[in-house]
């Protein structure tokens, strides 16, 4: 079963979608990806406590925007999407709240870890944009240069507000 509940962050509205076995989804609800492979009008929402896991997301973002020191996350991700994208997902999950990397590290980091040549700085680009979890898989701590982004302007802009968000 799928589960959609509506957060309110100061923000802005954040859409959460999970089963029962983990987080599949978090978008700023004019996200470019927003709703990602899922069909979320078809989703019925429900109100908090009808699913362990979208309490447990709620809990999370609840100390991240009280910048509150948080645990580590005790629910489980389920990003859909391809290994490489996973692979890349994995990699922001390393970046600590507060720092940046650019993204020719991240393009570094990936090449390290991939056996075939998918490790350009567009493919990893098209995996951060894709980012089904956002704030909690932080593609926004990946700094790209506006001429590596081409028409990612909304995304960019997104990823800017969370930057600062976590720098005040």
């Amino acid at each position: 079963m799928l589960y959609k509940y509506s957060y309110q962050s100061e923000l802005g509205k954040i859409t959460l979608l999970a089963n029962d076995h983990g987080l599949l989804g978090t978008w700023f609800v004019n996200q470019a990806n927003y709703g990602g492979r899922f069909d979320l009008d078809n989703v019925q929402s429900v109100t908090h406590h009808q699913s362990t896991i979208i309490d447990q997301a709620i809990k999370w973002l609840d100390a991240y925007f009280a910048t509150q020191p948080f645990e580590t996350i005790d629910f489980q991700l389920m990003p859909q999407g391809t290994a490489f994208q996973q692979d890349v997902w994995s990699e922001l999950q390393k970046i600590p709240v507060g720092e940046m990397i650019t993204i020719d590290q991240l393009v570094e980091r990936i090449k390290a870890r991939q056996t075939k040549g998918q490790g350009t700085a567009n493919a990893i680009i098209g995996a951060i944009n894709s980012n089904p979890i956002a704030i909690i898989i932080p593609s926004h701590r990946v700094l790209v240069s506006s001429n590596q982004a081409g028409d990612q302007l909304a995304a960019n802009h997104l990823e800017q507000v969370l930057r600062e968000f976590e720098r005040s």
